[in-house]
């Protein structure tokens, strides 16, 4: 991580094509700072419409304030902020995909109050030391950190991109293109009125291409674009046993076990190794010397991932992490059967459950891997019921698995050779000076594919903040210098003209 924030700062301070002083920077850098302090004070959980509310109406008044017509697009649940620059036919038009909401928070594992109340910290030896704001009127350490709920995911980046609004109206910049922007306020919670909402609003959110502000930048400092991202879809297994918790002094060793049948059914599925063992689950993936070479170029280490993470050795979905990514997952996300700890008792349990997701590729699709899934437990023995077994179910099977399906949301994955990514590859380039990290799948998930079936247009991810920003966790944080590398990011993006 060292030598991340070296390269990091060296980037911030570098000078660009549209140049402007590194004070000037810092001035909007201070802005968004406070902005960022007002936006994450409005708690954002997407399971509270409320909240949600509260700041569609906090981000109406931000974007009028820049100039932008905005409207608030009523789906299926909660809706979506829309917000567009008045259109010029001459130019190509951007669609920028972010988010307003955020994971819930449980305060009492934050170290801080109100996980909404933004907390000013600085590194002092290896803990964190909380600073006045005050300090950043004389200067900003942009070592500094922001920490509250939705610092980084996904309230800062919003507030980047005003911020460059600003500084580009300021300098009297031209914009290259039109700017379209959605805001999705359910993508925590997998975005579902999201398909149905583009097909409603497709001429509005018309646009030759898609760029998504989510997610870490890559772990190396260097700017990143990534042209793909998993998609993903979960399964509930439930086995059951006797019809009640029993003594496991008198029944241990008679009635049967949902834990171990559990177990079984879930070590059948993998080897030793970590590969998925189930008939077809890797049909249809290839990869080329193209790929590989494309693969490779990320400038990462598999050994500094293992002792980052603490395990020894990885499992052998692919010969190294980035190969990995290609490939669909399936993982057990959670596991429960009985009591444990402290909380423990001598009991046969009466189920036991096993939450699974697994993350998708292009070449998967989410629906068929569910069914290999249900196929492979029904060759374990198992009879599948989608719901809480009969008397006359438990009397007529010996093992029985209750699965219940989640939704899926599609991977994408735009071709290396785009125009519009060779046109960002090189804008990025050319601001910071150094060579752009290219990666063709992350491993998380964006539900951006609807935008792609819909609009049938080309989607990116530029990356904003730093990579160890706990994001859905405990203290999420931004990294001041974050704020500047996003403002920079958007100030270029939308300032040069593409010609490519």
């Amino acid at each position: 991580m060292k030598n991340y924030w070296r390269i990091l700062f060296v980037l911030v301070f570098t000078t660009f094509t549209n140049a402007q002083t590194p004070e000037e920077l810092k001035s909007y850098v201070r802005h968004s700072i406070d902005e960022l302090r007002q936006f994450v004070a409005l708690p954002n959980d997407a399971l509270n419409p409320d909240d949600i509310d509260r700041n569609l109406m906090w981000l109406r008044d931000k974007f009028n304030q820049r100039g932008f017509n905005t409207s608030i697009l009523e789906t299926d649940n909660l809706p979506l902020f829309f917000a567009a620059l008045p259109m010029d036919d001459t130019k190509p038009t951007i669609l920028l995909y972010m988010h307003l909401d955020g994971q819930s928070v449980d305060p009492s594992k934050w170290n801080q109050d109100n996980p909404y109340e933004t907390v000013l910290k600085s590194m002092d030896g290896d803990q964190w030391k909380t600073e006045d704001f005050a300090e950043l009127d004389t200067d900003i350490n942009y070592d500094w950190r922001l920490f509250g709920r939705s610092t980084s995911d996904d309230k800062g980046p919003i507030v980047m991109f005003l911020n460059a609004i600003d500084l580009l109206k300021k300098n009297s910049k031209e914009l290259s293109f039109n700017i379209k922007v959605i805001l999705d306020s359910e993508e925590e919670k997998s975005s579902k009125p999201l398909p149905k909402a583009v097909r409603t609003y497709k001429e509005l959110l018309m646009a030759d291409f898609l760029v998504i502000s989510d997610g870490p930048v890559h772990p190396s400092g260097k700017p990143t674009v990534v042209y793909g991202c998993r998609g993903i879809t979960s399964v509930s297994l439930t086995t059951f046993g006797p019809i009640k918790p029993q003594h496991s002094g008198h029944y241990g060793n008679y009635a049967p076990n949902p834990g171990f049948q559990l177990a079984q059914a879930l070590a059948s599925m993998k080897d030793t190794e970590g590969r998925v063992v189930i008939p077809g689950y890797y049909e249809g993936i290839s990869l080329d010397d193209t790929t590989q070479n494309i693969l490779k170029s990320v400038p990462e280490n598999d050994t500094e991932i293992s002792e980052k993470l603490q395990f020894k050795t990885p499992e052998k979905v692919g010969a190294f992490y980035q190969e990995a990514l290609q490939y669909p997952s399936l993982n057990i996300r959670g596991l429960g059967s009985g009591w444990i700890g402290e909380k423990a008792r001598t009991i046969v349990p009466a189920t036991a459950t096993a939450e699974l997701d697994l993350r998708l590729v292009p070449e998967t699709d989410g629906t068929r891997l569910k069914n290999l899934v249900k196929k492979h437990i029904e060759k374990e023995g198992f009879y599948i019921t989608t719901m809480a077994p009969t008397k006359e179910e438990r009397m007529a099977h010996d093992k029985i698995m209750m699965v219940m399906e989640g939704s899926v949301t599609d991977a994408f994955r735009t071709d290396l050779n785009n125009p519009y990514g060779k046109f960002i590859v090189k804008t990025l380039q050319e601001t910071f000076e150094d060579d752009v990290v290219q990666i063709r799948t992350m491993g998380g998930t964006v539900p951006i594919a609807p935008f792609i079936n819909e609009l049938k247009i080309p989607a990116f991810l530029i990356p904003m903040v730093n990579p160890d920003n706990n994001q859905h966790s405990p203290n999420e944080n931004l990294r001041i210098g974050q704020i500047a590398y996003g403002i920079k990011t958007f100030y270029s993006l939308l300032s040069t003209t593409n010609t490519q």
